[in-house]
C-alpha cells in the first residue's frame, strides 16, 4: 500500500506544482478562454491545465515502474505502454482543440485512434457478467468495437461534464478513488490478479485531479480544457476495462459477477447520464449531437437557484453516494442482498445466448476453457514486443 501512496503523492504534488507553470505560460501562447453566452465564467481564464495533469501522470508512471510492487506490471505487459501512448494521442487531440478549434469528426477520429492503440497493446475487456443472462465471453472480432465505444463514450462524458469550476476534476477524483478501492479489494480477496494495472491507473487519475482542484475550484484560476478532460476519460475507461472486463468466474459471491458490469455505470453515473440526456435532448431538437447548449445537469442546478459552488458540491455528493452504494457490499457478508433477484444463486454456464451453438455468435456464455483462452490471447497481445 505504501507504493500506492508514493505514486499518488507524485501525481498529486506534481500536478499541483506544474499547474502554476501552466497558468503563467497559457496567456503567452494564447491559451485563454474568453467569456461568452455559452459559458458560465465571467472573466478570461487560462486553459490547457490538462498539460500539468498529463506530465505529472507520466512522472508518476516512471516512478511506479521502479517500485517493487509495480515492476511486474511494467516488465511483463505492454498495457502500461498502451495507456501512455493512447493517453498521449487523446491529450494531443484535446490540446490542439484547446488552442484552435477542431471539428467534432476530427476529434472523434483522434479518440478512436487512441482507443485502437489501447486495444492493440492489450488494454481491453474480454468478459463480463450480464444480470440474469450468464457470464459472457466476448468474441475477438467484437472486442475492438466495444473498446472503442467505451473509450470514446467515457472520454466525451467527462468532457461534457466539465462545465463548472472543479466539477469534472472532483467527479473523476471521487470515481477514480472509489474504483481504486474496488479494484484493490478484489485483489485482496484473490478475485483479481495482483498484477492487474487497473488500481494503479485509478489511483493516478485520482491523484492528478486532487492536485489540480486547488487551482480549478470556484473561482477557477485555470481550466483543464479538452486535453485534460479527455485524458481523464481515457484513464477511467482503461482502468474500468482491465478490472471490470477481467474479473474471473470463480467467486462465491454473486455480487462480484454483477459488480464489473455495474460499477463503472454507477460510479461514473453523473457524467454518463448527463451525456445520454444531452444526446436525447439534441436529437429531439433536431440539432447536431455535438452542438453545445446550456441544458446540462449543472446548468439546470444553477437555474434552480443553486450557486456555482453548491451545484458542484451537489453533483460531487451524488457521485460519492453512487460510489458508496456499489462499494458497500464489498465490505460486508451480505453483498447479494443489494442485487435484486440474485438470491445468492450461481449463474448457469452452459449453452449459448440467443440459440447460437457453442463457439458461434458474438456473445457467448462462458464454457470450460473460454476464460483461460481469452486471457492467453490478451496476454499474448499485451506481451508483444517484450520477449
Amino acid at each position: 500500500m505504501l507504493d500506492y501512496v508514493a505514486v499518488f503523492a507524485v501525481a498529486t504534488l506534481g500536478t499541483y506544482g506544474l499547474t502554476f507553470a501552466v497558468r503563467r505560460l497559457a496567456p503567452r501562447i494564447g491559451a485563454v478562454v474568453q467569456p461568452d453566452p455559452r459559458r458560465v465564467h465571467d472573466r478570461p481564464t487560462p486553459t490547457v491545465g490538462g498539460a500539468a495533469m498529463f506530465v505529472a501522470f507520466l512522472a508518476a508512471m516512471v516512478v511506479a515502474s521502479q517500485l517493487p510492487r509495480f515492476k511486474p506490471i511494467f516488465q511483463n505487459s505492454s498495457e502500461p505502454l498502451g495507456i501512455v501512448l493512447g493517453g498521449s494521442i487523446i491529450f494531443m487531440v484535446g490540446l490542439i482543440d484547446d488552442l484552435r478549434d477542431v471539428s467534432a469528426p476530427a476529434k472523434v477520429a483522434g479518440q478512436v485512434l487512441a482507443a485502437s492503440v489501447l486495444y492493440f497493446l492489450g488494454v481491453t475487456m474480454f468478459n463480463f457478467k450480464v444480470p440474469f443472462a450468464g457470464f459472457i465471453v466476448l468474441s475477438p472480432d467484437l472486442t475492438p468495437l466495444l473498446t472503442v465505444l467505451w473509450v470514446v463514450g467515457i472520454a466525451n462524458a467527462v468532457n461534457l461534464i466539465d462545465g463548472l469550476d472543479g466539477l469534472a476534476g472532483g467527479i473523476v477524483a471521487i470515481a477514480a478513488g472509489a474504483f481504486f478501492v474496488y479494484g484493490q479489494r478484489l485483489v485482496d480477496l484473490g478475485v483479481l490478479s495482483a498484477n492487474n494495472m487497473g488500481p494503479l491507473i485509478a489511483i493516478l487519475a485520482c491523484g492528478v485531479c486532487v492536485g489540480f482542484l486547488p487551482h480549478n475550484f470556484h473561482r477557477a484560476k485555470v481550466f483543464m480544457g479538452d486535453a485534460g478532460a479527455m485524458f481523464l476519460g481515457l484513464l477511467m475507461a482503461g482502468s474500468t476495462m482491465v478490472v471490470g472486463g477481467r474479473t474471473p468466474d470463480v467467486s462465491g459471491e454473486t455480487y462480484f459477477f454483477f459488480a464489473p458490469l455495474f460499477i463503472p455505470f454507477f460510479i461514473l453515473g453523473v457524467p454518463i447520464l448527463d451525456t445520454l440526456f444531452a444526446i436525447i435532448r439534441r436529437m429531439a431538437r433536431g440539432s447536431g449531437v455535438s452542438t453545445p447548449d446550456k441544458d446540462h445537469l449543472h446548468h439546470r442546478l444553477i437555474r434552480l437557484g443553486h450557486g456555482h459552488r453548491r451545484s458542484v458540491l451537489i453533483l460531487w455528493a451524488w457521485t460519492a453516494i453512487l460510489s458508496g452504494f456499489v462499494l458497500y457490499p464489498l465490505f460486508t457478508r451480505h453483498g447479494n442482498a443489494v442485487i435484486p433477484g440474485s438470491g445468492g444463486r450461481q449463474p448457469r454456464r452452459r449453452g449459448s445466448r440467443g440459440g447460437a451453438g457453442p463457439g458461434r455468435g458474438r456473445f457467448r456464455r462462458a464454457g470450460a476453457g473460454d476464460l483461460d483462452r481469452r486471457r492467453r490471447q490478451a496476454t499474448d497481445r499485451s506481451s508483444y514486443g517484450r520477449s
